[in-house]
């Protein structure tokens, strides 16, 4: 466990990004004491003017060690201090992989810190902050320590430019930070509404939705020591997180009048969707390019990355034919195969892909290098001296209505194997002795009842800290308001008989489907299947008889909380209760609990709400470590930290492969230990301001 110093060293690592080490952190109250060896080139004949100037009035001064042996940084050259860095580029990510090899081989914390403060002024600032955050997510001596929330770190990479210039004077003209007003960063302000995606720029551009794919990505690298990368299902954690992802989009259009995405499987043909995301990178203050409709992709010919358009051709057709045969073959001729338990693993990092892909000079790197395809097309020989576009970067990738279609395509990929599977059959599904009498669902309210059955949806006004973020601007708190979409609390109340004379366990899983699509078709079972979205994933234990489970949609399996969102770093906003503060640390990874819902529509929106009580005989996993699970309250899309997944099942039983009937109320009638009942979504078009 970290020592205060070692502590608060740690927390100011991630403050103001692009700011040298010896600047005052901490609202000018903290300052690094750092070795003059540590002064970059570009200060190191001023140094004791900047000492003098930095270490006065301050309360608190770190002092750092002297490093005996200092890392060559040289190999991190090729991702130039103000060029933008992307894992989707295989040359930054195995510079990054080396990069958190240095950080990691630490032999101590205190050698750790003062490693990274030598660093973090010699690289570029993304990719040393990727780094450092991977490296004390995996640390064993700082694994416990919160990562603070990417767009408080990098706030330009989520809010619209002109906010800064307001954020900047209020900081400078009003010094008492609780007289500051709170920015309000406008809605829909990268098109109007001819544009009928806009529709969904609330999902899309939503800051937490972003936060979470960044965090994703933090948890789960692709590349770098085994022990960093090689955990329990990755690639099947890969598929499913994406999986709901494009569900959740998907129905999403539903509730906008909108249209299923179409998938981007031909990328010979132009792209019909513009993009101009009006957000700036802060390396070298330039906005991120925009894309014009009916762009075509082309090969990339840049400094740092080349593609040939054929590849990702080559690459997909390879993946299809080895789904299709049913194996794959690795890089020593070996088949293996694509069976029902590890099939899905294998293919996830196959297609992602990263390092554990089994063979990935055959079946190469199709979702990694189509992100950069898409990214590059503006400009893919370099010949404008454009960075890549939002595509490039997995904090900003998800604003863009393309990653849609090409996730789409890749998870269509993934569904050819799901496919191919047999169907579930009734030994799979039942629970013997298990019945659910009754089922229903209730919004959570301070006074009356509320009717069974319906949900309610509106928008809400909260607030993001930017001052971390603002790099040599003012000091103290600045506070922007951004709004998005949140539902009423609601609470399930679910009856389950055991008709047994013995206790039994069992896993609920709880599901959410449309019921139509845009024009109010109906939508078969198999269709369903594919949008079901997971709402929540908790174990029950039954005694004989009956059994009244009582679950609040705060406790979703899937989502983290607002204040682990967006919470602010420092003791004084931890909590004190053990227990509560092992479920703060880890991590800001998981879906952000104001989009577990489906928006639904102003007139009401009908879904089906499906309960399973599935044998935990099936469903347990004996894990191997006996640690408290910390933050596993986001275990659906981000696992357990440290520990084996904690379903034996697929994830996204039982709807991640066919089903033996042809209707959701078939498929209930005919299993006692499932349930469905119709719910209305209703979207309440008003904006609701945050309570404190």
């Amino acid at each position: 466990m970290s020592n205060p110093t070692n502590k608060k060293a740690l927390e100011l690592l991630f403050e103001r990004p692009l700011e040298p080490i010896f600047t005052a952190r901490d609202d000018g109250k903290a300052v690094f004491d750092i070795p003059d060896s540590f002064y970059s080139e570009q200060y190191s004949d001023v140094k004791e003017d900047i000492q003098s100037r930095f270490t006065e009035d301050v309360d608190i001064k770190i002092p750092l060690r002297e490093l005996t042996k200092k890392p060559d940084l040289t190999f991190t050259h090729p991702v130039g201090k103000r060029k933008q860095f992307s894992l989707f580029n295989s040359l930054h990510r195995s510079i990054a992989a080396r990069l958190i090899d240095i950080l990691m081989s630490a032999e101590d914390e205190d050698l750790f810190i003062a490693t990274c403060a030598y660093v973090k002024d010699r690289v570029n600032p993304f990719l040393f902050q990727y780094c450092y955050a991977v490296a004390v997510q995996h640390r064993k001596d700082t694994k416990n320590f919160e990562i603070k929330p990417i767009a408080e770190m990098f706030p330009q990479n989520f809010v619209e430019p002109a906010v800064f210039k307001d954020a900047r004077a209020e900081g400078e003209l009003v010094r008492n930070t609780g007289d500051r007003r709170h920015i309000d960063i406008p809605r829909n302000y990268t098109a109007s509404d001819r544009e009928e995606e806009q529709r969904m720029s609330y999902f899309r551009e939503d800051i937490g939705v972003n936060s979470h794919h960044w965090h994703w990505h933090l948890v789960y690298p692709g590349y770098g020591a085994d022990e960093i990368v090689k955990k329990d299902r990755r690639g099947e954690l890969f598929y499913y997180m994406h999986h709901q992802i494009i569900a959740r989009y998907n129905v999403e259009r539903f509730c906008n009048g909108l249209a299923k995405i179409k998938i981007l499987n031909n990328i010979r043909e132009p792209i019909t969707e513009g993009y101009f995301p009006k957000i700036m990178s802060s390396l070298n203050n330039r906005t991120y390019p925009g894309r014009s409709a009916f762009t075509k992709l082309h090969d990339i010919d840049r400094e740092d990355a080349k593609l040939e358009i054929a590849d990702l051709e080559r690459w997909a057709n390879r993946v299809i034919q080895a789904i299709d045969q049913g194996f794959v073959t690795d890089n020593k001729g070996n088949n293996i195969a694509l069976d029902p338990k590890k099939g899905i693993d294998l293919l996830g990092d196959i297609i992602e892909s990263t390092q554990l892909s089994v063979n990935p000079q055959f079946y190469g790197s199709l979702h990694n290098e189509g992100h950069n395809a898409i990214s590059c097309c503006h400009d893919p020989d370099s010949r404008f001296l454009e960075d890549f576009g939002v595509m490039g970067d997995v904090t900003t990738a998800m604003r863009d209505p393309i990653f849609y279609r090409w996730h789409g395509y890749i998870d269509s990929i993934f569904n050819r194997h799901k496919e191919l599977l047999s169907p579930y059959e009734d030994a799979d599904l039942a629970f013997q002795g298990i019945h659910v009498s009754k089922f229903e669902v209730r919004i959570q309210t301070a006074s009356q009842k509320a009717s069974a059955n319906t949900l309610l949806t509106y928008m809400e006004k909260s607030d993001v800290d930017l001052a971390a973020g603002l790099d040599f601007g003012p000091k103290g708190n600045i506070y922007a308001t951004f709004t998005h979409l949140q539902h009423a609390p609601f609470e399930y109340a679910i009856n389950v008989n055991n008709a047994d004379n013995v206790p039994k366990r069992g896993t609920c899983r709880l599901f959410i489907c449309p019921k139509s699509d845009e024009r109010g078709t109906l939508l078969t079972l198999n269709e369903q299947r594919l949008l079901a979205i997971e709402l929540d994933r908790f174990t029950v234990n039954l005694v004989p008889g009956t059994n009244n489970i009582r679950q609040s949609s705060n406790s979703s399996s899937v989502t983290i909380p607002y204040e682990r969102s967006f919470r602010k770093l420092g003791e004084k906003y931890q909590p004190t209760d053990e227990r509560q503060l092992a479920e703060f640390r880890f991590c800001g990874c998981g879906w952000p609990e104001h989009l577990l819902l489906p928006k639904g529509r102003p007139e009401g929106m009908a879904f089906d709400l499906f309960v399973m009580i599935s044998d935990y005989t099936g469903d347990e996993v004996q894990q191997t470590k006996d640690q408290p699970s910390v933050c596993g309250d986001s275990s659906s899309f981000c696992g357990l930290k440290d520990k084996l997944y904690p379903d034996n099942r697929s994830m996204g039983y039982p709807f991640d492969r066919r089903l033996p009937e042809k209707t959701l109320v078939e498929l209930t009638d005919k299993f006692p230990n499932m349930s469905m009942i119709d719910v209305v979504i209703r979207y309440n078009d008003v904006i609701v301001d945050r309570k404190a």
